[in-house]
C-alpha cells in the first residue's frame, strides 16, 4: 500500500514538473541556439582537420624559419621590415589557433556532460598545447633583445602597426623564465591546471538538485531563488547546499591544487603578492585595485547593509534569510519575458544611445551568434567568447525570462559589441584588459535599465525596478570585492598547508557577513555555496574587474548624461582601441582617472543615491 501511494506521488509530482516545463517554454518563446558553422562545419569536418594539421606544420616552420634569430634580424638596416613580417606571421598563427581552440571550447560549453564532446575538446587541446609551444619562443626572445634598439625599430613603419603589442608585452620581461621552462609550464598546463578546471567544469554540469520534487541543473536551481514564493526559494537553497555539501570533497581538492598550482608558478615568476599577476594581465597598478578594494569596503554600511535592512522591512522583518536576498519585492506582479520582448527591449535601449551600437547587436540575433536555452549539462551562467578577429563573438546565455535574464543578455550584447569593434586591431591586440573589458558590458546594462526605468510610471513597477537595479551593482560591486577577498584569504592561508573543506566554508563565511551585513542572515547550510563560483577557478581574481567597470560605467554614465556632444564618439573610440592603450590613456578624453582614490566615490555614491530614492518611497 504504502509503496503504491509513493508511487502515485512520484508519478504526480514528475507530471507537475513536465507540465510546468512545457508552460514555461511556451512563455519564452522559442530560443535561438548558435550556428558555429562560422567556424567549422562539424567536429569531424575535413576543414577541421585541415586547420589542426595546418596548425602544426606552420607553427614549426615559423619556429625553424625565427627562433635565434631575431636579433640577428633586429640588427638589420631594414629592421622593422623584416621584424613586421615577422610579427604578421605569427599573428596570423595566433588567429588560427584561436579559432581552432575557439570552436572546440564552445561546442565543449554546449554539452560539458557529452563524453564525445569532453574527448573532442581534450584532443584539441592538447594538439593546440603542442602547436603553441612551437611559437612560445617568439615573445621571449623579442623581450631579449636589446631595449633601445627595439624601440628605435618599433617606431619605425610597417612595425609600428604593432609597437602597443611590443610595448605591451614588455611589461611581463621581469616574470619570463628562460625558453625550456617556460615550454614545460606550458607544456604541463594541460595535465595540470586545464584538467582541473575541466574536472570543476564537469563535475557542476553533472550536479542535479531536487526541488520540491524536481531534479534540476545547477543554473534552473539558482533560478529558483529569485522565485515569488519563499517556499521555493527555501527549498532552492536547502538543495543546494546539501549537494554541494556532499561533494566538497571533490571542490577542496580542486581549490587546493589550483591554488598550489598558481603559488609555484608566482614563486618562479618572482610576483610579490597572489593578485600581481592577475594585476599585470589586466594592465593595472596595485594601488589602483587596493584603492578600489579600500573604497567598496569602506562603502559596505552605506550600500549592502543599508540596503538589506531595507529590503528586510519591506518583507515586514529585522533579517532576511540568505535565500532571500534576491528574492522579488512583495506584491509586486511577476511574469516571464518572452525572449522577443528581450530581444527588442535591448536593441531598442542600445538604439537610443546609437544606431551604429543597436546595429552590431542585431547581428547577434539575426545571423546565430547567440545560443540561449537552458539544457542539462550546459555550462552555466553566460558569457560572450570573442572567437577571434577573423571570424565573430558567440554569446552564451541560460535565458529563463526574469527581469535579471533580460540584464545578463544586455551585459553580454555589451561584450559581443566591444568585441567586434575592437576586432580590427588583429588577434595580438583585439584582446582587452578585464578592467576595461566590463565597461561596455556595464554599460550596455545601464542604457536598458535607464531605458525601461524612463517608460515605466506604475509606482510598485518602478519600485521593483529601481530595487533590481540597487541589487545588481550591489552583486557587481560588494559581492565581487567580498569574493577578491575570499580569493585572497584562501591562496594567503594555503601557503601554509592544505585547507580543510571546513577551513574553505569558514573563510566564505566571515568575507560574506562582512559584506551583507546584519540584515542577512546567513544560516546553516549556506558555507559551501563558494564552491559553485567558476571565477576561483577558471580566473584567478578576475572578480574585482566586474567592480571596477560597475564603478568606471557609473562615472562615464555621468560624463554621457551632462554631456553637450560628442560622447558617442569618445565612447566608440575607447570601446575600438581593444587591448593598444591604458586605461588611464583611454579614459582620459572623458576627464575620469582611476588613478585618484577620490574616482571610486563618484560609482559608489550613484548607488547610494538609488538607496535613497527607494527609501524615499516607503
Amino acid at each position: 500500500m504504502t509503496i503504491a501511494f509513493d508511487g502515485t506521488i512520484s508519478a504526480n509530482v514528475a507530471r507537475s514538473a513536465a507540465s510546468s516545463a512545457a508552460k514555461a517554454a511556451k512563455a519564452l518563446g522559442k530560443l535561438p541556439e548558435w550556428d558555429l558553422s562560422h567556424l567549422y562545419p562539424s567536429m569531424d569536418s575535413p576543414e577541421f582537420s585541415a586547420d589542426l594539421e595546418r596548425a602544426l606544420t606552420e607553427s614549426q616552420r615559423f619556429a625553424a624559419l625565427y627562433r635565434g634569430k631575431l636579433a640577428e634580424l633586429a640588427a638589420r638596416d631594414d629592421a622593422s621590415a623584416t621584424l613586421a613580417e615577422a610579427v604578421r606571421a605569427y599573428e596570423q598563427l595566433e588567429d588560427l589557433l584561436g579559432k581552432i581552440m575557439s570552436y572546440a571550447g564552445l561546442v565543449y560549453s554546449g554539452d560539458t556532460t557529452d563524453p564525445t564532446r569532453a574527448k573532442f575538446y581534450g584532443d584539441t587541446q592538447d594538439r593546440m598545447t603542442t602547436a603553441s609551444t612551437e611559437l612560445l619562443f617568439f615573445g621571449l626572445e623579442l623581450n631579449r633583445l636589446d631595449e633601445a634598439l627595439l624601440a628605435k625599430v618599433a617606431a619605425e613603419p610597417p612595425l609600428s602597426h604593432w609597437q602597443p603589442w611590443i610595448e605591451d608585452l614588455a611589461k611581463d620581461k621581469p616574470h619570463q623564465l628562460e625558453d625550456r621552462i617556460e615550454e614545460l609550464f606550458h607544456e604541463k598546463s594541460v595535465t595540470g591546471r586545464g584538467a582541473w578546471n575541466r574536472l570543476f567544469d564537469e563535475t557542476v554540469a553533472s550536479l542535479r538538485f531536487t526541488v520540491n520534487g524536481e531534479e534540476l541543473t545547477l543554473e534552473l536551481t539558482l533560478n529558483k531563488l529569485q522565485d515569488a514564493d519563499g517556499a521555493v526559494r527555501k527549498a532552492a537553497a536547502e538543495a543546494l547546499g546539501g549537494v554541494l555539501r556532499g561533494n566538497l570533497r571533490t571542490f577542496s581538492l580542486i581549490t587546493n591544487t589550483l591554488a598550489k598550482d598558481k603559488e609555484i608558478s608566482d614563486r618562479w615568476r618572482k610576483f610579490e603578492d597572489v593578485a600581481d599577476s592577475r594585476h599585470l594581465a589586466n594592465r593595472v597598478e596595485r594601488e589602483v585595485v587596493d584603492a578600489l578594494v579600500a573604497a567598496v569596503r569602506e562603502a559596505y554600511p552605506r550600500l549592502s547593509h543599508r540596503y538589506y535592512k531595507l529590503k528586510a522591512r519591506w518583507f515586514g522583518r529585522e533579517a532576511l534569510d540568505f535565500w532571500d536576498r534576491n528574492a522579488p519585492l512583495p506584491k509586486v506582479e511577476q511574469r516571464t519575458i518572452p525572449w522577443t520582448e528581450a530581444r527588442d527591449t535591448v536593441l531598442d535601449a542600445y538604439g537610443a544611445f546609437s544606431s551604429n551600437m543597436a546595429g552590431i547587436a542585431r547581428r547577434f540575433f539575426d545571423e546565430g551568434w547567440i545560443d540561449a536555452p537552458a539544457r542539462p549539462g550546459k555550462a552555466p551562467g553566460a558569457f560572450a567568447h570573442p572567437t577571434v578577429p577573423s571570424v565573430h563573438p558567440y554569446v552564451l546565455l541560460n535565458y529563463q525570462g526574469k527581469p535579471r535574464d533580460v540584464m545578463t543578455l544586455a551585459h553580454e550584447l555589451g561584450h559581443g559589441v566591444h568585441q567586434v569593434l575592437a576586432a580590427p586591431n588583429g588577434a595580438l591586440m583585439a584582446p582587452t584588459p578585464l578592467t576595461l573589458a566590463e565597461t561596455a558590458s556595464v554599460f550596455g546594462e545601464m542604457l536598458t535599465f535607464r531605458k525601461l526605468l524612463d517608460g515605466t510610471t506604475d509606482p510598485k513597477q518602478r519600485k521593483a525596478m529601481l530595487a533590481a537595479k540597487v541589487e545588481d551593482m550591489i552583486n557587481t560591486v560588494v559581492r565581487q570585492i567580498a569574493f577578491y577577498s575570499f580569493e585572497r584569504k584562501v591562496h594567503e592561508a594555503r601557503k601554509a598547508g592544505e585547507l580543510t573543506a571546513d577551513q574553505l566554508c569558514e573563510l566564505w563565511m566571515s568575507v560574506q557577513a562582512e559584506s551583507l551585513g546584519p540584515a542577512i542572515t546567513l544560516g546553516p547550510g549556506y558555507e559551501p555555496f563558494w564552491a559553485y563560483i567558476p571565477h576561483f577557478i577558471h580566473s584567478p581574481f578576475y572578480v574585482y574587474a566586474y567592480a571596477f567597470g560597475d564603478c568606471l560605467v557609473n562615472s562615464l554614465y555621468g560624463v554621457y548624461q551632462n554631456s553637450a556632444g560628442g560622447f558617442q564618439e569618445r565612447y566608440f573610440a575607447l570601446l575600438s582601441a581593444g587591448g593598444t592603450k591604458h586605461h588611464s590613456e583611454l579614459l582620459k578624453p572623458f576627464g575620469l582617472d582611476a588613478r585618484d582614490p577620490a574616482f571610486w566615490q563618484i560609482g559608489l555614491t550613484m548607488i547610494e543615491g538609488l538607496i535613497i530614492e527607494l527609501e524615499g518611497m516607503e
